[in-house]
């Protein structure tokens, strides 16, 4: 059983709660955390939790830590931390976790990455030019993401991602769309073990449309793709669709997943279906990856009301995957 990795990405956040909280119970993952010891340490005495750690190297352990123990490969902090308190000193530890458990997902000592929330604002304040996890993997990785998170009951990915409303329409074209239906069809395969997935594509525009009435992007991108793909028979697409009528029973009880044109289109309604236990996956990588749903929540850091339900069911689909994903080989 090969390792997932998991970085809990901003220190001041509740990252390094959710890896006391998932220490306190056995799990059927082997788990090793890319962290600082030392933080480990001390937010567990902040939030009143006891959590062993075996450090590990070189040997990667193949049997799951039993309940209070910890598998920590270690990195050191580049100032201390104190919860809900950002240090821009820390951001290039943050950055190195994620660096090291990538190249160790490379090599083969991990089967997945598991990434815990980080801060955006306080990395970009140290001198680093930082969008987001997803962009960021794909710089390490010389892949092509693809966002798509999932909950019980529903998957949405993401053709545009991090970027201004008003960028959103400039950025999809038809190449740009063909190579995310085409990442989101392969991966729905390889990945997830769907034959012949159905995929729901949303329009740009207010009622898809309307014809034309309400915007031409329907009519001059999406439609010609789709029309495209399908005459392959190679995919199974249906679209463009209208937003506000796609994510009800009627369309959802006959697809594998949904493809939303930007980030705010589709993703509140995912979250309000399944926030605490959806998950965040990067396709298009070839690592696997997935992420919690949430934030760094600052407020809740070291309080001890931190919920690890997102990162449990990460590193369940995580697991799953890499399972499947060995199988196939």
């Amino acid at each position: 059983m090969l390792p997932v990795a998991f970085t809990p990405g901003e220190p001041a956040g509740i990252g390094p709660d959710l890896a006391v909280l998932i220490a306190q119970s056995s799990l059927d993952q082997v788990i090793i955390v890319y962290t600082d010891p030392e933080l480990i340490q001390q937010r567990a005495a902040q939030i009143g939790r006891t959590v062993h750690l075996q450090l590990v190297d070189e040997q990667a352990p193949r049997t799951p830590a039993p309940a209070g123990t910890l598998y920590v490969k270690p990195l050191s902090l580049k100032a201390p931390v104190q919860p809900g308190r950002l240090d821009k000193k820390n951001s290039s530890y943050v950055l190195e976790s994620i660096e090291l458990a990538v190249r160790d997902c490379q090599s083969g000592y991990c089967s997945a990455l598991v990434t815990g929330p980080v801060h955006k604002g306080v990395i970009n304040e140290a001198g680093t030019a930082f969008t987001g996890h997803t962009e960021f993997l794909a710089e390490l990785t010389s892949g092509k993401p693809v966002m798509m998170l999932t909950c019980p009951g529903l998957r949405v990915a993401l053709v545009t991602t991090h970027l201004p409303l008003r960028k959103v329409a400039d950025a999809i074209n038809q190449e740009k769309l063909t190579e995310v239906l085409t990442i989101l069809h392969d991966d729905l395969q390889q990945k997830f073990g769907l034959h012949n997935p159905r995929i729901l594509v949303c329009g740009l525009n207010p009622h898809a449309g309307e014809g034309g009435h309400l915007g031409t992007e329907e009519k001059e991108v999406i439609s010609p793709v789709l029309e495209r793909l399908n005459s392959t028979g190679t995919m199974n697409l249906a679209g463009p669709l209208p937003a506000d009528t796609l994510f009800t029973p009627r369309y959802l009880d006959h697809a594998d997943a949904v493809l939303a044109m930007y980030h705010d289109q589709g993703l509140p309604v995912l979250k309000h279906m399944g926030f605490g236990h959806a998950v965040n996956i990067t396709l298009g990588l070839p690592i696997i990856r997935t992420s919690v749903d949430h934030g760094t929540a600052l407020d809740l850091a070291g309080s001890g009301q931190a919920e690890p339900g997102s990162l449990l069911a990460a590193i369940r689909e995580a697991s799953e995957m890499a399972s499947y994903t060995l199988n196939r080989k």
